[in-house]
């Protein structure tokens, strides 16, 4: 093993999202992960472009933004280290439905989308582990964009 891919299984195993995961979950889902790294104001994903990534944050805060034609971008959640960002490579059209600007320095194992797609067809009970942890994932996020959204209704009714 390179020490590369060690720090990659360290960080993965040390990693909330994947608290509880088989030794042989890890092993697979690190198969073709790098490390990443991303100034502040850097964009880890674009609304809009080509879904094939899922990060998993080890190292600063991320937003989740969407774009307002009057007040341009308006943050709907922040996602701390421990969490993940860039949910969109798991269903079709396989487009980010957000921007991710890094709000600091942010450091990330990044996971191939498509190589992973391999890898849950031929071990389904790997698939069904990510798609329960990811499934989680999206309620939160969910919850968070209706929060979000409440508090700025609640603020344009202010003025």
């Amino acid at each position: 093993m390179s020490e590369a891919d060690g720090a990659i299984t360290r960080a993965m195993t040390g990693h909330a999202f994947l608290a509880g995961a088989s030794p042989r979950t890890i092993e697979l889902f690190s198969e073709g992960a790098r490390l990443e790294e991303f100034e502040t104001g850097t964009l880890l994903l674009r609304e809009g472009e080509h879904a094939d990534t899922l990060y998993l944050l080890t190292e600063g805060r991320v937003a989740i933004e969407i774009h307002s034609p009057s007040q341009g971008p308006l943050t709907i959640d922040i996602v701390n280290p421990g969490h993940v960002v860039g949910l969109s490579w798991a269903a079709p059209p396989f487009r980010w439905q957000f921007d991710a600007r890094a709000l600091e320095p942010v450091k990330a194992v990044a996971l191939d989308a498509p190589r992973l797609f391999e890898k849950l067809a031929l071990h389904p009970e790997a698939a069904a582990e990510l798609h329960r942890r990811l499934s989680a994932v999206m309620l939160s996020r969910l919850q968070a964009t209706r929060i979000r959204l409440l508090d700025l209704y609640a603020n344009a009714s202010r003025h």
